[in-house]
């Protein structure tokens, strides 16, 4: 085996234990499996920065723990919320409107990715307190990442999410009666017309 051959027996490995994985907790396990990440890496900068710099205490160091117990808590909460409006719409047609669209756990995912972008803004933070140049468009990316998916729990939260879309304006039938002579309008007499306004040419 060659290793080209065998770089792609390790890629195509990989790509189905994703797979298998997305498949058996979805993408909101793997939200909370960047969250989780995100938040050890956050404390373990946060404490190399402040050991840096002479700042390092335990107290503090207990504070970012409550801190991230939090996060936990509030992600927690927003999985009960997800389950409760399921709930809801498997009851007897409460909700028509949202449960004509589903609710595929909304609240837990942006939630969770919230926290995410927020822990990697922190991570950002304490890579610049280390000595690492930051780049200003880095900061601002995740700042803006951030923004839209709060803007994205604000649509959520106003109800906007569950409205649904306006209905397009259904396009004239050539062959309908007409409203007026309630007659069916014929093939010439739709060239007439069109050749009357100047669209097609008439022969």
């Amino acid at each position: 085996m060659t290793p080209q051959e065998r770089a792609q027996d390790i890629k195509g490995a990989i790509v189905a234990v994703i797979a298998f994985l997305t498949a058996l907790w979805g993408w909101i396990g793997w939200a909370m499996i960047l969250l989780a990440a995100a938040m050890l890496v956050d404390y373990i900068t946060g404490s190399a920065a402040a050991k840096a710099k002479g700042e390092w205490s335990s107290e503090v160091a207990r504070a970012g723990l409550r801190h991230k117990l939090g996060e936990i808590i509030a992600v927690g909460a927003a999985a009960f919320a997800d389950l409760g409006v399921r709930v809801v719409l498997h009851s007897a047609d409460v909700l028509p409107l949202i449960g004509q669209i589903g609710w595929p756990d909304c609240f837990t995912m942006i939630v969770a990715l919230w926290y995410f972008f927020t822990e990697l803004g922190s991570i950002i933070e304490n890579a610049g307190k280390l000595g690492a140049p930051i780049p200003d468009w880095m900061k601002k990316g995740v700042a803006v990442l951030q923004a839209k998916t709060g803007e994205a729990g604000e649509k959520i939260g106003s109800g906007q999410a569950a409205a649904q879309p306006a209905s397009l304006p259904k396009a004239e039938d050539p062959h309908a009666p007409d409203p007026e002579t309630g007659g069916t309008a014929t093939e010439a007499e739709i060239l007439a017309d069109l050749a009357a306004e100047g669209i097609i040419e008439k022969e």
